[in-house]
């Protein structure tokens, strides 16, 4: 039996040796006090967000403005939504537009079919037997057409949009609809009233 070492035992012993030397229970009661200061920074940065974010979306649901994150994509979005429903179309209209220029594909798709859900609105309110609004409501159902077809580029799962397409397609019957005879209608998706309007 050889009782020498092998010069990997004796590396190995030699590393645990400087461990111990540079892990004392001073060093890691020290160590471990500054995780614990840090998670402890980290938690109540945490939950301080949290409440940020719990006011901001109660400020948004009551069309008041947040008091934090005033420029984000979210209350910028909210505003114009409030401004929609509130009957302030073209405020929301150019609100809706700025946002869309630094949007991504999802945010751009929600925006286009807000935009489409204002003109349809529009078109709907002055829509009448009066020939004179004839012109002005055609073009108001074909910008809501136009942006729905954009939002369903960027987002082909949103129900939502197909559905108030397909009103429109039902209203605005200047081009042929792809798979539809002249005797069918369009509107067989769902019901007649348009969903998600501001």
């Amino acid at each position: 039996m050889n009782t020498t070492t092998s010069p990997l035992w004796q590396q190995l012993c030699q590393g645990l040796r400087l461990v111990r030397q540079f892990f004392t229970t001073t060093k890691l009661t020290w160590l471990l006090a500054i995780v614990a200061i840090v998670s402890a920074v980290n938690i109540s940065y945490e939950m301080n967000r949290i409440h940020q974010i719990k006011a901001f979306n109660t400020a948004i649901s009551h069309g008041k403005p947040p008091k934090t994150d005033t420029q984000s994509f979210e209350a910028r979005f909210a505003t114009a939504y409030w401004l929609a429903k509130n009957e302030r179309y073209k405020e929301s209209t150019l609100l809706f537009t700025h946002l869309a220029e630094n949007a991504t594909a999802p945010q751009k798709a929600a925006i286009l079919y807000n935009v489409g859900n204002i003109f349809f609105l529009r078109g709907i309110a002055i829509n009448g037997t009066n020939g004179t609004v004839r012109n002005e409501t055609e073009y108001l159902f074909t910008q809501a057409k136009t942006s729905y077809l954009q939002s369903l580029r960027l987002d082909n799962n949103h129900w939502d949009v197909r559905h108030n397409l397909d009103r429109i397609l039902t209203i605005v019957r200047g081009d042929a609809t792809p798979g539809v005879g002249e005797s069918d209608t369009p509107g067989l998706i769902m019901g007649n009233i348009p969903v998600g309007l501001p």
